[in-house]
């Protein structure tokens, strides 16, 4: 099977290559497929726990809970902040 990849596709995936130290590009894309069969698996696996929270977030919104549209940046900024 052959893949085309779009020009700043190739771009992006030779510098992850190269800034991951990869053997080659075989292993860098070997990591790449990995990763995204385990990140595919882990959304399957925890789908019920991430709908409920969800589906929580919009009862809170629609009961009013939610941070006004206006707000939220400087919230989002406080909390890295914080966490920075």
């Amino acid at each position: 099977m052959a893949i085309t990849l779009r020009p700043d596709q190739e771009q992006r995936f030779l510098d992850a290559v190269h800034a991951g130290g990869f053997e080659s590009t075989d292993a860098a894309m070997d990591t790449a497929l990995e990763m995204l069969r385990s990140q595919n698996e882990w959304l399957l696996e925890n789908r019920e726990a991430i709908n409920a929270k969800i589906q929580r977030g919009i009862a809170e919104l629609e009961r009013g809970e939610g941070i006004p549209e206006d707000e939220l940046d400087a919230y989002l900024n406080r909390l890295k902040a914080e966490l920075g």
